[in-house]
């Protein structure tokens, strides 16, 4: 016959750990916190001993934990009986956080097959070019001074750039930033906006009009570091990863400036830094 071990048997912190498989620092931890006292202490040693009977909290705080709630939120379910509509509500928040992480994890997952996509195309057409970097980021709200209208070809702007710098020339306004065209739409004409942040408001000067430009949520962003003439090169890879990384654009293109050509409008300076940017959002 087997004779089934008494429950009141004290069991060393050592032995407690092997049966619940559990490391001894964890169980010290819980100690420590309150979510798993030791049955008693031995005041001389400060030996920690457990029976049997706490084998069933331990379990349920482990279920608890695999589940993903927070220490103190099974701190709460363990110390008191919590009305089954309060269990619910907090299991169910963590079934939203999960599904969040999922989503987050997918959409980076989509990325980096993206990513893969582009190097195989790449060295497939055996080039030599460097690849460009993508990142996804937020754009905050600035301040602008702008001048648009309509112009036969992208390297026509510089009359909207002349007329934009007289006016804030007038008005003794200075630039905070980057300068950068919008383009709002490229048929039958492009329709540029070229912009200059500042600092603080600027009076309107015939077309020259200053304004809070709204922020990007998530915007897909590249750099292309090249003279003007090769940008379509950035442009193409750049939509072309948007749209295998499952997103769709929703507004216009911003084209940052980051150290305009010498000398000034030239579209063959190799040490040109452009950054583009589109405003997305998941398909």
């Amino acid at each position: 016959m087997i004779i089934s071990p008494r429950r009141d048997v004290m069991l060393k912190i050592g032995d407690f750990s092997k049966l619940s498989r559990l490391s001894v620092k964890a169980l010290r931890y819980y100690d420590q916190i309150g979510l798993l006292v030791p049955q008693q202490v031995d005041a001389f040693t400060g030996y920690r001993y457990y029976t049997f009977d706490q084998l069933p909290r331990l379990h349920r705080l482990l279920a608890l934990k695999d589940l993903g709630l927070t220490l103190e939120q099974i701190g709460q379910l363990l110390g008191e009986e919590l009305p089954s509509a309060q269990l619910r509500g907090m299991l169910r928040l963590k079934q939203a956080e999960i599904q969040q992480h999922i989503q987050e994890e997918q959409a980076r997952l989509d990325r980096v097959e993206a990513r893969l996509r582009q190097i195989e195309l790449e060295e497939s057409m055996s080039t030599a070019t460097t690849p460009y970097a993508f990142v996804i980021k937020k754009l905050e709200p600035m301040l602008v001074a702008s001048v648009r209208g309509l112009i036969p070809s992208y390297p026509e702007q510089g009359g909207l750039w002349n007329e934009l710098g007289r006016a804030m020339q007038q008005r003794k306004a200075a630039e905070s930033g980057p300068c950068f065209t919008i383009y709002h739409a490229d048929e039958p004409e492009i329709d540029a906006e070229v912009c200059e942040p500042v600092a603080k408001p600027v009076q309107p000067l015939e077309r020259m009009q200053c304004y809070q430009l709204l922020g990007v949520e998530q915007a897909a962003c590249t750099i292309h570091h090249g003279p003007f003439s090769t940008l379509t090169q950035a442009y193409e890879a750049l939509i072309r990863w948007i749209n295998e990384s499952g997103y769709t654009i929703t507004g216009p293109c911003r084209e940052i400036y980051l150290r305009t050509p010498l000398p000034e409008g030239s579209q063959t300076d190799p040490d040109t830094l452009t950054e583009i940017q589109f405003p997305i959002q998941k398909a």
